[in-house]
C-alpha cells in the first residue's frame, strides 16, 4: 500500500480548493487548523464536522489526516476545557492533522456540494448564483422533465430522512438553485437569479412566510446532509491522485 508525505495531500488539496479565491468567513480558517502537516499516510478520513466523535472515529481508523468541511474554529475556542481539550487530546496523542474547508467545498464547480448534489439528482448544472464572499456559491441547474413533482421525487430518494417541501411556487420551471448548508440569506433574491425554486440545507421559520408570499418551492433537506458531498469528493480526488484509500464517517445529523 502507498505511503504518501502529508505536505503533499495538503498542497493538492489546497490547489484543487483555491480557498484564495474566497473572503469565508472569519473564523472558517481553510486549510491545515492543527497539525505541522509531517509525517507520511496511508489512508485518509473524511467528515461533515469537527466534532469530538469524529475525530475518535479517526483515530480508531489509524489515518493521520482528516478532512472536514466545518471547521474546529467557529467560536473561539478558549478556554481549553471539557471537550475542547478533549478533542486537541484525541488529535495530539494520535497525530491526526486535521484539514478544513468551507466556501470552496459548497462552490466547487466539479467537487463541490451543489455541483455534486446536482450530479446526484442528474440534472445538468448550467449556471451560478448567490454571491458570498467575491465568489458565486450556489449552482443553477436545469430541470428535470415533469417540474416539479419529478424533482420533488428524486429529492425524497436522496434525502429519505430529511427532505422537506414548501411549495408555493410553479409547477413546471426551466431551472432552479442548489445551495447546500444554511441556505436562508438566498431565499430573498432566487426570483432575480430567474428561479422560483431552491433546493437547499437549512432554513428559518420565516422562510415558509417567505415562500408564500413570493410565490417560491423551497426544498430545505438538512445542512448535514447538504454538505456530505464535498469532503467525500475532494477526499475521492485525493484517493485517485495518490493511490490510498479513504474514509468517510457518518455522524447521522438530522439537522
Amino acid at each position: 500500500m502507498a505511503r504518501v508525505k502529508v505536505k503533499e495531500i495538503l498542497a493538492y488539496a489546497d490547489g484543487v480548493c483555491a480557498a484564495g479565491r474566497f473572503d469565508d468567513y472569519p473564523m472558517a480558517h481553510n486549510g491545515l487548523q492543527f497539525g505541522d502537516g509531517s509525517g507520511y499516510v496511508d489512508k485518509i478520513a473524511c467528515a461533515v464536522d469537527a466534532g469530538l466523535a469524529e475525530f475518535k472515529a479517526a483515530a480508531k481508523i489509524g489515518t493521520g489526516l482528516l478532512v472536514v468541511h466545518h471547521g474546529l474554529y467557529w467560536d473561539f475556542p478558549l478556554p481549553i476545557v471539557g471537550s475542547r481539550f478533549e478533542k486537541v487530546r484525541v488529535l495530539a496523542e494520535n497525530k491526526i492533522n486535521l484539514y478544513s474547508q468551507h466556501l470552496p467545498l459548497d462552490a466547487h464547480p466539479e467537487l463541490g456540494n451543489n455541483a455534486q448534489i446536482a450530479k446526484a439528482l442528474k440534472v445538468k448544472a448550467v449556471g451560478t448564483c448567490g454571491n458570498f464572499g467575491g465568489c458565486d456559491i450556489a449552482v443553477v441547474a436545469e430541470a428535470p422533465k415533469g417540474g416539479r413533482r419529478a424533482l420533488a421525487g428524486r429529492l425524497k430518494k436522496l434525502f429519505p430522512k430529511t427532505f422537506k417541501a414548501i411549495e408555493f411556487g410553479s409547477d413546471s420551471f426551466e431551472k432552479f438553485a442548489i445551495c447546500s448548508g444554511s441556505s436562508g440569506e438566498i431565499v430573498a433574491h432566487l426570483k432575480s437569479y430567474g428561479v422560483d425554486t431552491l433546493v437547499c440545507g437549512e432554513l428559518r421559520q420565516r422562510h415558509y412566510t417567505a415562500a408564500q408570499e413570493q410565490g417560491l418551492n423551497l426544498y430545505p433537506c438538512g445542512h448535514y446532509c447538504t454538505e456530505v458531498f464535498g469532503v467525500k469528493a475532494l477526499c475521492e480526488a485525493i484517493s485517485k491522485e495518490f493511490g490510498i484509500p479513504f474514509s468517510f464517517i457518518p455522524m447521522g445529523n438530522p439537522l
